[in-house]
């Protein structure tokens, strides 16, 4: 396994720690169809929440929330979609989530949590 895929792993798990610490309840992770792949669908109360994590070991390329683009944002959309139409269930509300989780070498990993981006 590759490094970046390690480190990616770990992001992932440490984000879905983070969102149930903040009281959600993780219903699937990397859940994926034909368009793609979302990394998190959570619920906060009745809220549908569509997460994307994006992990980086250094903040050169800038911070990893910085990564998500407006077309990643335009996909996840549809991936939402995609989501709710796989899935029975109603919810009042849908939002997307981006997670960015810095692991630097030395000290210990920070997450950022940004919640209704699109």
């Amino acid at each position: 396994m590759r490094v970046k895929d390690v480190v990616g792993e770990y992001g992932e798990k440490l984000a879905a720690e983070h969102l149930v610490d903040d009281g959600m309840v993780i219903l699937e992770r990397r859940w994926r169809c034909a368009i793609g792949e979302v990394d998190i669908v959570a619920l906060d109360g009745d809220c549908l929440v569509v997460c994307e994590v994006k992990t980086r070991r250094s903040v050169v390329a800038g911070n990893p929330v910085e990564a998500v683009t407006r077309a990643k944002l335009l996909r996840l959309r549809r991936l939402a979609g995609a989501w709710l139409e796989a899935h029975d269930g109603y919810w009042p509300e849908v939002r997307i989530d981006v997670v960015g989780v810095l692991v630097p070498r030395r000290g210990g990993p920070e997450v950022t949590h940004l919640s209704g981006v699109a």
